[in-house]
């Protein structure tokens, strides 16, 4: 990569040439060129920009008819700043790009096709404070390319805020990890720290895992790094530690890297926290203090980040937080991926998830946050229900919801604005400086929203909501503003548009600051309107309809349309050179053309880098203020959550959850299928307790098990993160973990049969879970013989049942179905399906109705039915119909129920509703009292149907 370009070291060394002629000019006021006077458009004149009480500062008198960059679409960032076309994208044509950083484009950050298998040792020892850090990474090396495998070491430098669009948002890896794990008595605590390099918040984490490190590996996954660094010992040739082999086998894509264990310093650490931690989350330190493992972690991040980045962060103004690990759900990645809460299995591309179905986020900061809790689930009840209260309040008032997201869409991202504004870069370059002053007007027209959001939000009541129109009226913001508005023009905004940033960014600094400042925009002026005088003066010459426009690549440009009668040739005059053609529009350029974007260029540089110490200067005035950003940030992105979420609401008929002991849903549905289907899912009733918590579902393939089961686990999911859930009503018992088993996949990687990844993953759920777990099993031991597969099934089954949490096992083994016999708190349902003759009247076939009803399917045989359907020969169906009859009739007469044992299961019912009622029941006395009296017939019957069981004796 081509080293940065140098400017000068003082402000004054304007090109000879452009500040004597700036000089002459401004002497004769605005005047210039008739052929320049007869091109431009009417002047752009701002009042008070006067450099001289004589002369009055003014901008390029170019009026180009440049289309502005369409709204809602992505946003660029490269070198004319973060709104420009890339490379080889015109303007003109309102073409764009996804944000890039410059120098990102050879990059290979989570490249598909690349593998973690060259290792090279790098020295940074390029400044004094790193001096002998040696760092060895584990790069990614493109496949199909000869290319060196260096990698770009500044990948977010210069960066800047983009557009207000979340669209694509969670895909973009820009997190660092440091995992550091105890040796001796203390293998197994584990001290992690992250940091964003789009948003300057540290994340630190410290706990005990056991030997599957599944904590490690489900909060990197959340976290979706970018890099991990782990310590040189962890490992060492042949000698590394487990954690590290885990970690390298689950996060491929990942680039790794090695530091010295020496650089992993609990007292470095703490130093860091103390010196670059804001005052409004110095209380970090009592949590942290005592806590070696992710003090070292983030003394190795920080220190790396500095050096990758070639900046150091301001002081005072980081935000650094501790995040246990219960003080969320956790859903482990395979769960995650099964559920398909963030990405679609089948296309990664589409939005058929969970997060497709509730992201109507407008700003980038609330679809991270939204993405955060979907993966990692509130378990504070209190927290959720303010959540559900404020959702509910803004679906009850219309006007103020469209006037609050009215003031949420126009936010830019303020996480990564922060970001760039705490890095001081230790080398001025030309993009260093340009980022800064891009970021300096993200940042006035950020604080210029405050006041309009605190006016959508004074009407609202709710505790959260008035929360955060409390926390807007820190005068802080004012300040800052305040401060800004002295140095910055009161006009000067964020706009769409390459060519309309530049020129806000060239007249932001009010005039009279810096007299060379002033001289230098003059020049840059008469430059533009040179340029569309001589393109105007071409285009009378030639008798052409000329265009002038601009890309951030080519600077200045002709354009002209390809079907003009004016070239009876069909060829451009020689004048014209580097002669493009795009669709019916011709681009060129020409020699004297080129000469002037050069010196519009060096123009550009000085008042860049004369702009840039005046925005350094006012920078280090609001550093002591800027710590109330955070807080911004907070609350946008919680708002913009909230709205998203009151948003998918109103698109469905969903009902506000609540939270008892019981999970019971009454006509639930799948979220993402009705988002897919074409007309309403079909609803289904759920009634899980802490007395029936087992739930045995059987029915034919293809009938709705997995659907269901799906459906369960994300209306769970759905109401914890403090959302309304698509069903009639709602109450859900807390989960603390969630647990799935769904799928009958091999894996080729790591050499497993289906049978052994079946068996890996019941082992992760019998290790990890708990009595509030959520655990969902769809087929189990299918992969080997029938005989062993109801083995293992059913010893699963004996000892989750001895935990109290709430189990939904989908099967295909009917003799499972008759543990209800031993244990009480089973519960069968099955789905129904009906069977529907062909007009002949010989064959029939199966109507599916996605219905779930109590007992366990009737359906016998339903294999062998749609074999029938199939080219099978009919003898080969009737012997496989004869002994699997004969099989069944001999495993239900072993597993008939005694009416000693029915009369206990109706007994253990009776008792468990008893206790289910007194815990939450809201009924009057009278509904109450009939209530009691159900349960007392209902007790009766099941005694009478008992006593009419025949004894063995009588069998």
């Amino acid at each position: 990569m081509p080293s940065p370009l140098r400017l000068p070291a003082t402000p004054f060394r304007a090109p000879v040439a452009c500040l004597v002629r700036g000089m002459k000019r401004a002497g004769s006021g605005s005047g210039g060129s008739p052929s320049r006077e007869a091109a431009s458009g009417p002047s752009t004149s701002c009042s008070g920009r006067c450099s001289t009480s004589s002369c009055t500062e003014r901008r390029p008198r170019y009026q180009f008819g440049l289309r502005q960059t369409p709204s809602g679409a992505p946003l660029s960032s490269s070198d004319e700043g973060p709104l420009c076309p890339r490379k080889g994208e015109d303007d003109s044509h309102g073409l764009s790009s996804a944000s890039v950083p410059r120098g990102l484009e050879d990059s290979y950050f989570g490249d598909k096709s690349s593998y973690a298998g060259n290792i090279s040792t790098v020295n940074l020892t390029s400044t004094p404070s790193t001096r002998g850090l040696n760092i060895t990474r584990t790069r990614k090396t493109p496949l199909s390319s000869s290319r060196s495998g260096c990698r770009n070491w500044t990948p977010f430098k210069g960066y800047s805020v983009t557009s207000s669009s979340a669209v694509s948002v969670h895909t973009d890896a820009s997190v660092i990890v440091a995992v550091i794990e105890g040796r001796g008595l203390a293998r197994g605590e584990v001290g992690m720290a992250s940091i964003d390099l789009k948003n300057p918040e540290v994340i630190l984490s410290q706990f005990a895992d056991n030997t599957t490190y599944a904590k490690v590996v489900t909060k990197l996954r959340i976290l979706t790094p970018l890099e991990i660094i782990m310590s040189n010992t962890a490992c060492d040739t042949g000698n590394a530690t487990k954690l590290y082999s885990l970690i390298t086998e689950h996060f491929k894509g990942v680039t790794f890297t090695t530091v010295q264990r020496k650089y992993f310093n609990e007292t470095k650490g703490l130093e860091y926290i103390e010196q670059l931690c804001t005052p409004e989350f110095s209380t970090i330190l009592m949590e942290v203090q005592s806590k070696y493992y992710c003090l070292a972690a983030v003394a190795a991040v920080l220190k790396y980040v500095e050096f990758i980045q070639n900046s150091v962060y301001a002081p005072k103004s980081l935000k650094i937080r501790f995040h246990g690990s219960e003080q969320t759900a956790m859903i482990d990645s395979t769960s995650a991926l099964n559920l398909e809460l963030i990405t679609n299995n089948r296309d990664p591309r589409n939005g058929h998830t969970l997060f497709g179905v509730l992201n109507y986020t407008k700003t980038p900061g609330g679809s991270r946050r939204l993405r955060s809790n979907i993966l990692e689930p509130l378990i504070d009840v209190a927290t959720i229900n303010t959540r559900l209260d404020s959702v509910q309040e803004l679906l009850q008032n219309e006007e103020l919801f469209f006037g609050l997201q009215s003031v949420i869409s126009r936010f830019l991202d303020t996480e990564q604005l922060l970001s760039v504004l705490v890095q001081i870069p230790k080398q001025n370059t030309v993009n260093a400086s340009e980022s800064k002053i891009t970021n300096l007007i993200y940042l006035k027209h950020t604080l210029e929203l405050v006041e309009p959001l605190k006016d959508a939000l004074k009407s609202y009541k709710t505790p959260l909501l008035k929360a955060y129109y409390s926390s807007l009226e820190d005068n802080r913001f004012e300040i800052i503003l305040e401060k800004i508005k002295t140095v910055i023009n009161d006009d000067t905004r964020y706009t769409k548009g390459c060519l309309n940033m530049r020129t806000q960014k060239c007249y932001a600094v009010k005039p009279n600051i810096n007299e060379f400042l002033d001289i230098a925009r003059r020049t840059y002026t008469e430059i533009v309107d040179d340029i569309a005088g001589m393109i105007t003066q071409l285009a009378e010459k030639y008798n052409l309809p000329l265009k002038t426009s601009f890309s951030s690549a080519r600077g200045f440009f002709i354009q002209m349309n390809a079907d003009c009668a004016a070239i009876h040739t069909g060829q451009l005059p020689s004048e014209f050179t580097k002669i493009t053609k795009m669709k019916n529009v011709y681009s060129f350029t020409s020699p004297d053309l080129m000469k002037m974007n050069e010196r519009c260029q060096e123009s550009l540089r000085e008042i860049y880098h004369m702009t840039y110490l005046i925005v350094c200067k006012l920078l280090s005035e609001i550093y002591e203020h800027i710590h109330c950003l955070y807080k911004l940030s907070d609350t946008v992105s919680m708002l913009d959550m909230l709205q998203s979420f009151a948003n998918a609401c109103t698109l469905s008929d969903y009902v506000r959850p609540e939270f008892t002991d019981t999970l019971a849903i009454k006509q639930g549905w799948h979220p993402v299928l009705e988002k897919i289907s074409l007309e309403k899912p079909v609803a289904n009733d759920t009634y899980i307790t802490e007395g029936s918590n087992f739930i045995i579902i059987t029915g034919p393939n293809m009938s709705g098990k997995s659907t269901y089961l799906k459906q369960i686990a994300l209306s769970q999911i759905t109401a914890q993160i403090g959302s309304f859930v698509p069903a009639e009503y709602s109450s859900f018992r807390i989960a603390e973990q969630i647990f799935t088993r769904i799928g009958m996949d091999d894996d080729i990687e790591t050499n497993s049969s289906t049978f052994m990844k079946e068996m890996k993953e019941i082992t992760y759920i019998i290790q990890n879970a708990n009595d509030r777990s959520l655990i969902i099993i769809d087929e189990l031991g299918r992969g080997t013989s029938t005989e062993e597969g109801i083995g293992i099934c059913y010893a699963v089954c004996e000892y989750l049942l001895n935990l109290k949490a709430f189990t939904l096992f989908a099967t295909h083994f009917l003799e499972l179905c008759q543990i209800d016999v031993l244990y009480p708190n089973v519960e069968n349902n099955h789905f129904e399906v009906q069977h529907v003759r062909s007009s002949s009247g010989i064959m029939g076939k199966i109507a599916y109705t996605y219905i779930l009803s109590k007992g366990h399917t009737e359906e016998k045989n339903y294999g062998l039915k749609a074999a029938e359907v199939s080219s099978l020969p009919p003898s080969i169906i009737l012997d496989g119909k004869e002994i699997a009859t004969l099989i069944t009739r001999q495993m239900l007469q072993q597993q008939r129920s005694t009416p000693e044992t029915l009369k206990q299961r109706a007994e253990y019912h009776l008792a468990n509703r008893l206790v289910q009622a007194a815990r939450n029941s809201q009924l009057d006395p009278d509904s109450l009292r009939m209530y009691l009296k159900g349960l007392k017939k209902k007790y009766e019957a099941d005694c009478l149907a008992s006593e009419q069981v025949p004894t063995e004796d009588q069998q």
